[in-house]
């Protein structure tokens, strides 16, 4: 790919970046008898010597033999130097050292005492010491919506070639290999793979021989922080490559994935689904995990290996929801690994943050890292529920209609006998469809509490669809609760009639209808059911053309901070926004642990606490 084509592929990809993960201070202190320190040196590492790094930003593509061989020596000579220190320093007493970083940074991460780190950091030859971090995890019509089959694919010869030559690294929760998305063979025109490249794919359990191709040319996992912390199951983690969150498999289609991809979800046919450079290559670097998250130091061995196979862009799916400690922002150990990577020709995006609207919630503070902010998506899928006074609602819900009229049945109207609102205090959110009484649901659509427990994953639509399908309900119909007010609502997929009313005011509009017509015993004045009717109208179609974009409200906001005492840094940010709400893309098999989970596609928000994803399109200047 020639360097004008190169541009246009990195601008095409600097719109699939909105993707964050939260990165926080570790809660370790002082009293901790040892802890994960991160420590850098002052002299240069290898890439400094490699003759990759470049002043025009041109990414040297190819490396001479003598070049490859002086790397090689410099990197063995640092790492002699970081056990020669630690030897020298530390004598006989007990540490563990988890890396060497050679390539990027020159420096290294060891589980140490407080005061074996301090005594490290008193050193001449020792730039900075520094607690490991935790690191937590902060479209199908996206190319048409950018112009992107009659501009830059164009030009690039369509999709076919669109990326070609290029190989994006991902720092994330892994992939999922046999996702048609990642498959080598969907085109007719043969992937090669770039000669740049000297990445390898790890082999394990989770990751069997065959599972990279000519599309998906690298695979690498690393958990050595995670390992000793003793916080990584291999069982349920997957210590492997492989893709057990979602995240990772969902980024990467997004940005690099194959064009036309059937999106099935739930049971319909929603389309096909295409990447932002269907033709670059993706090399994976995991170091995130489904039940905690991640730690820095081996985030920076991922960026530290990625830079050194070969991508031409790094995709950074993390990002601190706390100033980094130092002087400064930009001097932590992750920005300044990114620095080196950025000086040898590497692009680097990051995702602004969801910390937003507030003022100086940046959550991407260098300069030399090319930060995305969060915007709106100019396709909905608008869903309706029509009442029996001739009211029409709005929703949201991906969800076929009920076609007629049925009954309406609050879930607190529905108990079983001997069940009270008492017994099970959630029982509004039809978690449990043993709590209900199936004879007074059945046929009708049944009205569900919308709380914020939802929005903190504890409970799931997906069990409120299975409590409806027990109970052989017509449909589902979610209110919002006031707990839930302000938060962002998704068109979750529904594989049964189904809506989701966001707004406070419809909301209570549904229930002063539905309380407007109670069935009361006589007598007795008990509740014995409703004349309410309703029908949902379904919500399966995209409507186009709505204003957009415009910043999310949960997008982080400049100016640019400096350091803990928010003085503004002289750095514009976010350097380009880009669509980051509501986007469809692959997911992996055991990710499906998540609400809208419902097929081999998922369509992920921005904002929910249980999956931040913003998904980034990279831009190359």
């Amino acid at each position: 790919m020639d360097e004008s084509s190169l541009v246009r592929f990195v601008f095409l990809l600097c719109l699939v970046s909105s993707s964050v993960f939260c990165l926080a201070e570790s809660d370790q202190n002082a009293t901790v008898s040892s802890a994960v320190y991160i420590v850098t040196l002052k002299d240069r590492p290898s890439v400094h010597f490699s003759g990759r790094e470049s002043s025009d930003s041109k990414h040297s593509l190819t490396a001479t033999s003598s070049q490859i061989y002086r790397t090689l020596n410099r990197s063995a000579s640092i790492i002699r130097v970081h056990d020669s220190l630690l030897r020298n320093v530390l004598r006989k007493e007990n540490y563990l050292k988890l890396y060497s970083y050679h390539y990027l940074i020159n420096g290294f991460s060891a589980v140490l005492t407080r005061k074996q780190a301090d005594r490290l950091a008193a050193r001449e030859e020792v730039e900075n010491v520094v607690l490991d971090f935790l690191v937590e995890k902060a479209t199908t019509h996206t190319p048409q919506f950018l112009g992107l089959p009659r501009g830059a694919w164009l030009r690039d010869g369509g999709s076919e070639y669109a990326g070609e030559g290029v190989v994006i690294g991902f720092i994330d929760t892994g992939i999922d290999p046999t996702h048609p998305s990642f498959s080598d063979k969907i085109s007719g025109h043969t992937y090669s793979v770039p000669p740049h490249f000297t990445g390898v794919c790890e082999v394990t359990i989770g990751f069997p021989p065959g599972s990279c191709n000519r599309k998906l040319i690298g695979a690498r996992h690393f958990a050595e922080s995670a390992l000793s912390r003793g916080v990584l199951n291999s069982s349920q983690d997957d210590a492997s490559p492989f893709d057990g969150e979602g995240h990772g498999t969902h980024t990467a289609s997004v940005a690099a994935g194959n064009h036309g991809i059937p999106v099935v979800v739930a049971g319909h046919r929603l389309g096909n689904a295409s990447g932002m450079a269907p033709r670059a290559h993706i090399a994976i670097y995991k170091a995130l995990y489904k039940r905690f998250g991640g730690f820095a130091a081996d985030i920076i061995a991922a960026i530290d290996q990625a830079a050194q196979d070969g991508v031409d862009i790094i995709n950074l799916s993390i990002t601190p929801n706390r100033r980094p400690p130092g002087i400064a922002t930009f001097f932590n150990p992750i920005d300044m690994a990114l620095l080196s990577a950025v000086k040898a020709g590497i692009f680097v995006v990051q995702a602004a943050g969801n910390t937003g609207p507030a003022p100086k919630s940046m959550s991407s503070f260098s300069p030399w890292i090319f930060t995305v902010g969060a915007t709106s998506h100019d396709r909905v899928y608008s869903n309706s529920i029509i009442l029996g006074n001739n009211v029409t609602i709005p929703g949201v819900g991906l969800a076929s209609g009920t076609r007629i009229m049925h009954k309406l049945v609050l879930a607190t109207h529905a108990l079983r006998n001997g069940t009270t609102v008492m017994d099970a205090i959630y029982v509004g959110e039809c978690q449990d469809s043993s709590s209900f009484d199936q004879k007074l649901v059945q046929g009708k659509i049944l009205v569900c509490s919308y709380t914020v427990r939802f929005i903190l994953g504890v409970s799931t639509i997906k069990q409120a669809l299975l409590t409806a399908k027990n109970l052989t309900a017509a449909g589902l119909v979610f209110y919002i609760d006031p707990s839930a007010t302000g938060f962002q609502m998704t068109s979750s997929p529904m594989d049964i009639p189904g809506i989701l009313i966001s707004s406070p005011q419809d909301s209570q509009a549904l229930l002063r209808y539905y309380n407007s017509s109670l069935l009361r015993e006589n007598g007795s004045g008990k509740i014995v059911g409703s004349a309410s009717v309703a029908k949902i109208v379904g919500g399966m179609r995209p409507t186009y053309g709505i204003t957009a974009p415009k910043v999310m409200y949960f997008s982080a906001r400049g100016p640019d901070p400096e350091d803990d005492s928010f003085v503004d840094a002289d750095i514009m940010k976010p350097n380009l926004v880009a669509p980051g709400n509501a986007i469809w893309g692959a997911w992996s098999p055991l990710g499906i642990g998540t609400n809208d989970f419902q097929g081999t596609h998922t369509l992920i928000s921005l904002y929910q606490i249980t999956h931040y994803v913003f998904l980034v399109v990279f831009l190359r200047s």
